[in-house]
């Protein structure tokens, strides 16, 4: 099962409107659980590639600065020893997609003879 990541994203919004546009784009996609916006800083929090992230907000210029764990590892140590718990993560339509990316020849019917 994949775990949730803490992706940062640094990008390029001046307004209430960009940034607003920029979390509607981000959480279109399953498997986010959280965002914040601070400043020119986007975090999301999910289960979710951070390449998908980026490539959502590529209208905005975005810079992935940070990608880690969802919770700090001091926390979880602490919560560990009291809740013994199994946490499982249930999708009701299958897991989220992933993103993939293809490369496509500019000219890919072109001779190779000079």
């Amino acid at each position: 099962m994949a775990e949730s990541k803490k992706t940062v994203v640094k990008v390029d919004v001046h307004d209430k409107e960009d940034k607003r546009k920029a979390m509607k784009a981000v959480s279109s996609h399953p498997g986010v659980e959280s965002i914040a916006i601070k400043d020119q800083t986007i975090t999301v929090i999910g289960v979710i590639d951070p390449v998908c992230v980026a490539r959502t907000l590529e209208k905005w210029h975005p810079e992935i600065l940070t990608v880690g764990p969802a919770k700090d590892e001091k926390k979880d140590e602490k919560n560990d020893d009291k809740n013994k718990k199994e946490e499982r993560i249930y999708y009701p339509c299958g897991p989220p997609p992933q993103c993939c990316v293809h490369i496509v020849e500019e000219t890919p019917n072109s001779c190779g003879m000079l």
